[in-house]
């Protein structure tokens, strides 16, 4: 149903279901070893172990990201920011060498849409039966099709949700939860609202998520340039389009090669022409490649009338992979890159967090000292247990006390414990900044510090 204004002009259009149809080719291939790695990854990664524990947990409770031999704390999440900012850039940076690759290969929203039309065709068939079958009237046989699809479809979205809650909730003890009805709250929500995005993006709005919901689609023309690899269709070799004889001896001499077969716009996922030039629904899934080669091998014309290309070779210009743009992004995500893996294997295996006691700044004691009370969290990241001395530093003739002398902190665990800071009154040291240090007994390498006020009677 179309929406009008009193004269006539459409401002709404309905949406009409894309059947887009199957093809094969070296980009099929392509995408269907991408769709199977990543999907791979997506759920295997929460079922491998990593002494003794799952590989990779985000353990929010504990407030412990687990990363196979890496255990990161809310105390290194400079580290996903950096993380982050490298996976930005890369973004921009592949961008501008092939234009959507991401989105056309690696998006998630198009590896579960090609797993959910791969679905749909098991169960209802080709894109010919497919519109066959919705333009046909209720019957038991097109109820028996629907169902098993939907069948698919929620199955596969639930398993989808509870293998994204395996990675915040050991996956061996989720499946016991959820066979025994045993789930938690928050669980069961994210659960079912995981699964349910995935079944509403891959099952039913599929190319809408990419044409109207994806900010790339909208800025991508800013990272593009006349040498950026784009799918486009070689208008001078292909027009005038029309009918074509397979016998090269009976093929008229003002036709181009483009038969207007329509299968690069009946194998596209989001319903374009590319025969119209570059459009921002473009996901560059090289689908129209495939469909056009087919049709050129069948006719017994060269293929690429339909390629992966740039607006410089299409002008007749040379391209060029290597220019200003390209260079500075490869030498910043080499240094961000760099600088990570710096950051990942000389971080500090142990963090001091220090807290004043709010109550009281100061107290004198009947000996005459004044005492600061410090509450201090010792986070010891490393995989095996460390006992630690704490010393003040930069605060002459100062007396660290506590419950113990020494403080024991488990392999990968958190210890709280109030200190007593103490110096003699006579000392004058009111306001001054000092430095807490946890010193290692057994390993003189593993050490931290953290900055502290004491404060005194004026």
């Amino acid at each position: 149903m179309t929406v009008e204004t009193a004269d006539g002009r459409a401002l709404y259009a309905a949406h009409k279901k894309i059947y887009p149809r199957e093809v094969s080719g070296r980009f099929a291939v392509l995408r269907n070893a991408s769709v199977v790695v990543l999907l791979g990854i997506f759920y295997g990664l929460p079922w491998v172990q990593w002494n003794g524990r799952q590989a990779i947990l985000f353990d929010l409770p504990a407030r412990k990201f687990y990363l196979f031999g890496l255990t990161l704390f809310p105390q290194d999440f400079y580290l996903l920011t950096w993380l982050l900012i490298m996976a930005a850039l890369s973004l921009f940076f592949f961008t501008a060498l092939a234009g959507r690759l991401w989105c056309g290969f690696a998006c998630p929203q198009t590896v579960w849409t090609e797993i959910f039309v791969w679905m749909e065709r098991l169960a209802e068939g080709n894109r010919s039966q497919q519109m066959k079958l919705d333009r046909a009237p209720w019957s038991a046989a097109k109820w028996a099709r629907k169902l098993a699809k939907q069948s698919m479809w929620i199955s596969f979205a639930a398993f989808t949700g509870m293998t994204f809650v395996g990675f915040f909730s050991p996956i061996e003890g989720l499946i016991g939860k959820v066979a025994g009805a045993n789930l938690s709250g928050w669980e069961f929500f994210w659960i079912v609202f995981y699964g349910a995005a995935t079944y509403g993006n891959a099952g039913f709005m599929r190319e809408q998520v990419c044409k109207y919901m994806c900010p790339y689609a909208r800025f991508q023309s800013a990272m593009f340039d006349r040498n950026t690899l784009i799918i486009s269709y070689d208008a001078s070799r292909g027009e005038p389009r029309g009918p074509l004889s397979q016998d090269p001896l009976n093929r008229p001499k003002d036709k181009g090669d483009c038969v207007d077969c329509t299968m690069c716009v009946q194998a596209c996922p989001t319903g374009i022409d590319i025969r119209q030039g570059l459009q921002y629904e473009c996901i560059a899934c090289a689908a129209c490649i495939d469909a056009c080669d087919a049709v050129m091998t069948k006719i017994g014309l060269p293929t690429g009338l339909v390629r992966y290309s740039t607006q410089a070779e299409i002008d007749g210009a040379k391209p060029h992979i290597i220019r200003p743009r390209t260079v500075i992004y490869s030498v910043l995500l080499a240094a961000l890159l760099c600088g990570f893996a710096y950051a990942v294997t000389h971080r500090n295996p142990v963090d001091l967090d220090v807290l004043r006691d709010r109550n009281t700044l100061y107290r004198e004691l009947d000996d005459g000292r004044i005492e600061n009370v410090f509450t201090v969290r010792i986070i010891n990241k490393d995989q095996v247990p460390h006992t630690f001395r704490l010393t003040a530093v930069n605060l002459p003739d100062a007396v660290v006390d506590s419950d113990l002398p020494t403080q024991t902190v488990e392999a990968e665990d958190i210890k709280s414990v109030v200190v007593r800071v103490r110096v003699p009154s006579d000392e004058g040291h009111g306001g001054e900044d000092f430095t807490l240090v946890a010193q290692a007994l057994a390993r003189a390498n593993v050490t931290a510090k953290s900055r502290a006020r004491f404060f005194t009677k004026p």
